[in-house]
């Protein structure tokens, strides 16, 4: 059965204006320039406003002072895009879990299941581990011994909880995550590399999201910890005793060293390398593919990346760059001698 709203019930739920036929049927989300009639969309980008004068939906998300130009029922709205993520989750279709634990599950008797839990098939959980009320264990997750797995968390599947960590309530965990590895620790010996023993663990508040095949690190003493509302895309590396504050958000490929802070409410784009031992402020929002390499303690904009040029441009660049050092030297003594000249002078 394909999932029906009025227009009215989707704007209680996102918090929007209704302004048009609150008795409209909605089956469907799609794109200004793709929609059809009992479908929503959104405006929020000033490059599609042509799409929106002529959209076809039957009613679009969008800010007060551009109804004028949407021929459509309309939901109005100071931030259209928080709308929309709101309605998305209306046509999200729930996945069957299935109830309590599978047969094809491993659990040790020492493991404590809570009323509500799902362990899927395949899953593995180890001695002393919890699964708290309503949470949801994939198929072909494993985790080890002793664990906390919050109330309301999912693990979607094959993911890796290692021993001794612990989750918050309601974090979702996407399929190849693995949480709790050891962190990169090595001593040097004459050439050779011994193993630091990693003797902490990972610690993720509430209502945190960590994207399919990312790593954090278990620390080497103390605790990695990511703190509450926390959002880390695909494939991000934490490596061991990072701390990561409230309601940051960090995109696909970004690497962060060892012991890094970074404070609450930051945003790290696509890409982004942080070196170990530094730290982030509140606020901090780091353009993608930058390399940080020095702490930030300022709130703000930063960018480091070199954006992307036609080659031979990049080849002439990089040969000023490579002079730069010797130029400057070069101007300082011309200043000098300037400076000398424009005395004789006077």
């Amino acid at each position: 059965m394909p999932i029906t709203f009025t227009l009215a019930e989707l704007a209680e739920c996102s918090g929007a204006e209704l302004q048009g036929d609150g008795n409209c049927l909605i089956h469907g989300v799609e794109t200004l320039d793709h929609a059809g009639e009992g479908q929503i969309s959104f405006f929020n980008n000033t490059k599609y406003r042509r799409f929106l004068r002529d959209t076809r939906a039957s009613a679009v998300i969008l800010r007060p002072a551009d109804a004028k130009d949407c021929p459509s029922s309309l939901l109005l709205t100071d931030n259209p895009y928080l709308a929309w993520a709101r309605v998305t989750r209306c046509f999200a279709p729930s996945p069957e879990k299935g109830s309590g634990v599978h047969a094809a599950a491993v659990v040790d008797a020492d493991a404590r299941i809570e009323s509500g839990a799902v362990v899927a098939a395949g899953a593995v959980i180890g001695a002393g581990t919890v699964i708290e009320a309503n949470a949801y264990v994939g198929p072909n997750c494993v985790i080890g011994r002793n664990v906390v797995l919050g109330e309301g968390s999912q693990l979607l599947a094959s993911v890796v909880l290692m021993d001794g960590v612990r989750l918050g309530k309601d974090c979702l965990i996407h399929p190849g995550a693995v949480i709790g590895s050891d962190g990169f620790g090595l001593a040097n010996d004459q050439g050779r590399w011994e193993k630091v023993a990693q003797l902490g663990s990972v610690v993720l508040g509430d209502d945190v999201e960590v994207g399919a095949n990312t790593t954090i690190d278990r620390g080497a003493i103390h605790d990695t910890v990511i703190h509450d509302g926390v959002k880390l895309d695909n494939q991000i590396q934490v490596a061991h005793n990072v701390e990561i504050g409230n309601n940051t958000a960090i995109a696909a490929c970004t690497g962060i060293s060892g012991s890094t802070r970074i404070g609450s409410g930051c945003t790290l784009a696509g890409g982004v390398g942080v070196v170990g031992h530094i730290e982030l402020a509140d606020g901090v929002h780091v353009s993608g593919a930058s390399v940080v390499s020095r702490s930030l303690r300022e709130p703000g904009v930063y960018t480091g990346g070199v954006l992307a040029m036609p080659h031979k441009v990049w080849q002439k660049n990089i040969a000023r760059i490579k002079q730069l050092d010797s130029m400057a030297r070069r101007l300082k003594t011309l200043e000098k001698a300037l400076e000398q000249l424009r005395g004789k002078q006077e």
